[in-house]
């Protein structure tokens, strides 16, 4: 349901200096606006699916592609429709397979949305220190520092309870960080990973947390990393997204399915604190009411963040 979106992608991959051998789009538009658009466009080495209600949804488009790839592929990227992406993108992730022969996935970096500066010295306690830069530490990791419910883990890896610091917190320094975590719509993964592994059905439609999902699976058989030279944009597009209360029930609800995933039996300090920092984030979301300009998303988000956290004491999912 983006179809100007996809076209900007696709423009940005027709400058690639390592151009793919082949370009799947699995389409689940609702309407003919996005395979129009492409009829009016020529892009090499493009092959266009339009599915059905049946294979509708994130995680379910993404195995069927993975279904329609040509038996000589060895790398497979996903790449959201939304992201643009720089001439050397798929020079540095295949790169990146030949550095680190170990690796099962690569991720790509996106370098418009955070902004970093070169630093040493961590004596702001305002910012974020990593690898010799710096960015502003967000309000909720300032006040999460103050209760004690600071990330246990460094970025893209999941603390013992979850709430970890994304890939935005590694900065752009040209280098490879290991990681277990990547985020789904600028990855890529050796196609034999595929052979034993798929994306799970748990997550329908828009499918918030899918990707920390199938990384932490994926981490457990082997290595995974981000290439910080691997670069990318990420323009969001609000079209076809969930309403923000369903947001907000996925926000809890996949926040503890993936927690689980990694930490089956977590412990009864794990446990409080996984909780303690739901509700903590819920309140300061709530807090958006009073201070953002969006009152009715705040409200409802913060209203399908609480619904979630009390579903889970009756009805939590079921860790496939």
């Amino acid at each position: 349901m983006r179809p100007q979106a996809l076209l900007t992608l696709l423009e940005s991959v027709k400058t690639q200096r390592l151009y793919p051998d082949e370009i799947l789009i699995i389409d689940g538009s609702t309407n003919d606006a996005t395979q129009n658009a492409l009829e009016l466009h020529t892009f090499k080495n493009l092959q266009y699916f339009k599915v059905d209600a049946d294979h509708r949804g994130l995680t379910k488009q993404r195995n069927y592609g993975i279904l329609k790839l040509s038996e000589a592929s060895e790398v497979v990227c996903f790449l959201d429709d939304d992201t643009v992406l720089e001439p050397d993108y798929f020079e540095n992730l295949l790169d990146t397979y030949k550095l680190f022969p170990d690796a099962l996935a690569v991720g790509g970096y996106i370098t418009n949305e955070i902004h970093w500066e070169v630093s040493n010295q961590a004596s702001d306690k305002n910012k974020f220190y990593y690898d010799g830069f710096m960015r502003n530490e967000p309000s909720r990791f300032k006040l999460r520092r103050t209760f004690g419910l600071e990330p246990d883990a460094p970025p893209g890896f999941l603390p013992s309870f979850s709430h970890g610091r994304s890939i935005g917190f590694l900065p752009p320094s040209g280098k490879t960080y290991e990681v277990e975590q990547i985020m789904g719509g600028v990855s890529s993964y050796k196609k034999s990973v595929f052979t034993y592994l798929k994306f799970s059905s748990y997550f329908e439609g828009y499918g918030l947390y899918e990707d920390t999902d199938f990384s932490l699976r994926l981490a457990k058989k082997g290595k995974l990393y981000v290439n910080t030279k691997a670069q990318l944009q990420h323009y969001h597009d609000g079209s076809g997204r969930p309403n923000q209360y369903q947001y907000g029930k996925m926000v809890v609800r996949n926040g503890w399915y993936v927690w689980r995933v990694k930490y089956s039996k977590p412990n009864i300090t794990m446990r409080f604190k996984w909780h303690a920092t739901v509700l903590l984030l819920t309140l300061i979301r709530a807090t958006n009411i009073f201070t953002s300009s969006k009152k009715q998303e705040a409200f409802t988000e913060s209203f399908g963040r609480l619904a979630g956290w009390l579903s889970l004491l009756i009805n939590k999912p079921t860790i496939e």
